[in-house]
């Protein structure tokens, strides 16, 4: 019998390498979550993170900008879209996209109760979010319309400074799944979350391999290639910390 959602703390395998592209910064990947068969349901029964909002997905609260850029790149992309495409272009005009939260952080607007991006069910122009189908239409991946913790979800990159009994120091990037306790305090009150649940495991490839241009973007195409090795072993070795407990027995 499938469990909807599986508990936040279980064995887990973990890697760690030198960044090829440079020796002071060292990676530390989850390989149960990237060798996982998670894969975004949205539209094919993602029940959204509120359960009365279960046509949202994950874009009820609008999206935080990580910094300036990120929000100018996405303004930049706003720009491309019509009022056939984006089912709220009036209502996002003039910088009307952008809101500030109560700490004053910029991020997407929410109109009528969810991000102002969100094509909603029954528009012409295609439900979901309208930067993601404007990287559809133009052929391009995704990663280069959509905020970035938009595109990153439920991938988790986290920073920290390291120093070793010796003295030695270093940067350690960790690369791993955004389950519920990456969204704070507030995540524990979601009505459903995917990174977690049985229902989301369906993917025909692991993570590593179906997430690879947002892995590259956040590592670098020397640190992913690595991780593929180490992925490839990991999976190879059977081991059961090789199955995250969400996959598919």
């Amino acid at each position: 019998m499938r469990v909807p959602e599986v508990d936040l703390v279980f064995p887990r395998a973990w890697v760690e390498f030198a960044d090829p592209a440079d020796p002071a910064q060292v990676f530390r990947c989850d390989l149960t979550w990237l060798t996982s068969r998670w894969t975004c349901i949205f539209g094919s029964g993602c029940q959204g993170i509120y359960a009365d909002r279960p046509d949202d997905g994950c874009c009820t609260l609008g999206a935080h900008f990580s910094d300036k850029d990120d929000q100018r790149r996405v303004g930049r992309q706003a720009k491309m879209l019509t009022p056939d495409t984006w089912q709220f272009h009036a209502e996002g005009q003039g910088k009307r996209w952008v809101e500030r939260d109560e700490d004053g952080a910029a991020k997407t607007a929410v109109h009528e109760g969810a991000c102002i991006f969100l094509n909603r069910p029954g528009f012409l122009g295609g439900e979901g979010c309208a930067l993601h189908g404007l990287a559809l239409r133009t052929g391009r991946h995704f990663v280069e319309t959509k905020p970035d913790v938009c595109w990153q979800l439920p991938i988790r990159r986290t920073f920290r400074d390291v120093t070793l009994p010796d003295g030695t120091e270093h940067s350690e990037v960790s690369i791993a799944e955004y389950d519920r306790r990456g969204w704070g305090a507030g995540g524990h009150d979601l009505d459903w979350y995917c990174s977690g649940n049985t229902e989301a495991h369906v993917g025909l490839e692991p993570v590593y391999v179906s997430s690879a241009r947002e892995l590259v973007e956040l590592m670098g195409q020397p640190a992913y290639d690595e991780l593929v090795v180490h992925c490839e072993a990991h999976l190879a070795s059977r081991s059961a910390l090789a199955l995250h407990p969400a996959d598919p027995a």
